[in-house]
């Protein structure tokens, strides 16, 4: 429905249609069509479906930062030995620091969609931030999570939880974009591991 002035929108998708696309195009896969709060008994950072979105988990890859060969932080040049790779059920960041680690869950993007993904508040309220960027159009992958210890104090993440939520937006239908993000053969595209910057 065109907004105000005539232009058009993009509207919010419910828990409906988040389980309608990932069962019948594999939007999300694994897909868990509820909210999932306890393991064995256990409670955990929950995952899965939400009222208005999808609460992605990390999965037990980890590549942590660490300064000891005090190399430049370059986005256009980044330097592999800045990191030590881990993996487990957890993974300790540093003070001050930050690691790198992907989804459980391979996303497809219909050329009609953007998400926009926001770290949960379990982990903001400790001082660790979750950033992720959108998820474009067409784009499909395992999405590379950036975990930031803010803290003066090592903090522990937790794979196989939830750490971030992703909210899908979708366009009118004679509003699609021109050029997705596979038109243009972005380079994250198809990513199945913790992805590095690439130049």
């Amino acid at each position: 429905m065109p907004g105000r002035h005539g232009k058009q929108t993009m509207s919010i998708k419910s828990d409906k249609w988040i389980r309608h696309m990932a069962e019948t195009t594999g939007m999300i896969e694994p897909f868990e069509p509820r909210q999932v709060r306890e393991r064995d008994g256990h409670k955990i950072i929950s995952y899965g479906t939400s009222s208005y979105g999808y609460d992605i988990r990390c999965a037990p890859e980890f590549k942590v930062f660490t300064n000891i060969h005090s190399t430049v932080v370059d986005p256009k040049n980044f330097d592999e030995k800045s990191f030590v790779d881990m993996h487990g059920d957890s993974c300790i960041i540093p003070p001050n620091s930050f690691a790198l680690a992907r989804t459980l869950e391979y996303f497809r993007i219909p050329r009609n969609v953007l998400t926009i993904c926001l770290g949960k508040s379990t982990y903001a309220r400790c001082g660790i931030i979750v950033n992720v960027t959108p998820f474009e159009p067409e784009w499909e992958g395992y999405v590379t999570l950036e975990f930031s210890n803010t803290t003066p104090l090592p903090a522990r993440i937790y794979a196989g939880e939830g750490c971030a939520q992703v909210l899908f937006f979708e366009s009118d239908k004679d509003d699609v974009c021109e050029v997705s993000y596979k038109d243009r053969g972005g380079k994250y595209q198809g990513q199945v591991g913790v992805t590095l910057p690439k130049a």
